[in-house]
């Protein structure tokens, strides 16, 4: 995992989900299957976020005829546990005391902190 991860924009993160859950590589007609769904774009607008998140070095691009397919550079856990560290640091101080009291105030249900619990007991966490 890179020792820095840089946060992404809710757009460009959006179009990272949608590759990550793909087998890639990904064509720009998958993408747009999936973003679609919860966060509709022109395909202009689509093209534009793919030519940032390839800048940004989060993906590849290769050719082929006369479409792109798009590898991910960055796993959506290597992304996931960088920004948890930076939000814990940033936003809590760097409490995780204070990470876990709010996470358990956010309003999860008893079923989701059970299964946290589980996870921690278990040393899966």
């Amino acid at each position: 995992m890179k020792e820095t991860i840089r946060r992404l924009p809710d757009a460009e993160l959006e179009v990272m989900q949608a590759i990550w859950a793909c087998e890639p590589p990904v064509s720009r007609t998958d993408i747009e299957a999936i973003v679609e769904q919860t966060h509709p774009m022109a395909v202009t607008t689509l093209l534009t976020l793919l030519s940032r998140l390839v800048e940004k070095e989060f993906l590849s691009v290769a050719k082929e005829g006369r479409r792109s397919l798009y590898t991910p550079l960055v796993t959506r856990h290597d992304y996931l546990t960088s920004q948890s560290r930076r939000f814990i640091d940033k936003v809590c101080g760097g409490s995780l005391s204070a990470f876990a009291s709010a996470l358990c105030d956010s309003g999860l249900k008893e079923e989701e902190l059970q299964q946290l619990r589980d996870l921690l007991e278990r040393g899966q966490l």
